[in-house]
């Protein structure tokens, strides 16, 4: 791995776990196994470094999600799996604890992959829900976009509290209500 790559590999982490303002050059250089003057020859400064980073990450969520929410199976189905998908809760999502971090969100640059991400995440889902109501699986009168933002909200939501109650089970309980809400009607029985 290149020493670029390593850079963005240990700032994607430390954001993930410290923050914008708690990722220092020095912890990154230590992270990266890297020179001090690395940073430097393949990067401008901290932010420079940060953008890659975030946008490195953003490009993973996109790429974890497209798998899965362009897999197999009905538009239920590929939404209950996104929603069930593999994930460590109590670390919390790296896109979504970007929007929590006021140095990220005050920089117009460095917001702007974690905004573009989240756009693209919503619309995405709302597509599907729309494919949802077209096969007759969700009622037609939902609306698709507000049910995908409550789709990213049960998902963000989740990470906190599980973050809050040290309990995974906390994002699991909103996924099942979620789940619960949107499940297709059953099939009338003769």
């Amino acid at each position: 791995m290149s020493t670029s790559e390593r850079l963005i590999d240990a700032t994607r982490e430390l954001l993930w776990e410290r923050g914008y303002v708690g990722t220092s050059p020095k912890a990154i250089l230590e992270r990266a196994g890297a020179g001090q003057g690395s940073m430097y020859h393949h990067f401008q400064g901290k932010a420079d470094l940060a953008l890659a980073a975030i946008r490195r990450t953003a490009e993973e969520m996109r790429a974890t999600a497209v798998a899965v929410l362009g897999g197999p199976g009905t538009p239920y189905e590929r939404i209950a799996a996104y929603l069930r998908r593999e994930r460590d809760v109590l670390r919390g999502c790296p896109v979504g604890r970007l929007t929590m971090d006021p140095d990220v969100i005050a920089d117009d640059e460095l917001r702007a992959p974690v905004d573009e991400t989240l756009d693209w995440l919503r619309e995405r889902l709302a597509g599907i829900v729309e494919e949802g109501q077209e096969r007759g699986e969700f009622a037609p009168g939902l609306d698709a976009e507000a049910i995908a933002a409550t789709i990213v909200a049960t998902v963000q939501g989740g990470y906190v509290l599980a973050r809050a109650s040290g309990l995974p089970s906390a994002f699991d309980a909103g996924v099942r209500g979620l789940l619960a809400l949107l499940a297709p009607p059953a099939e009338p029985t003769a």
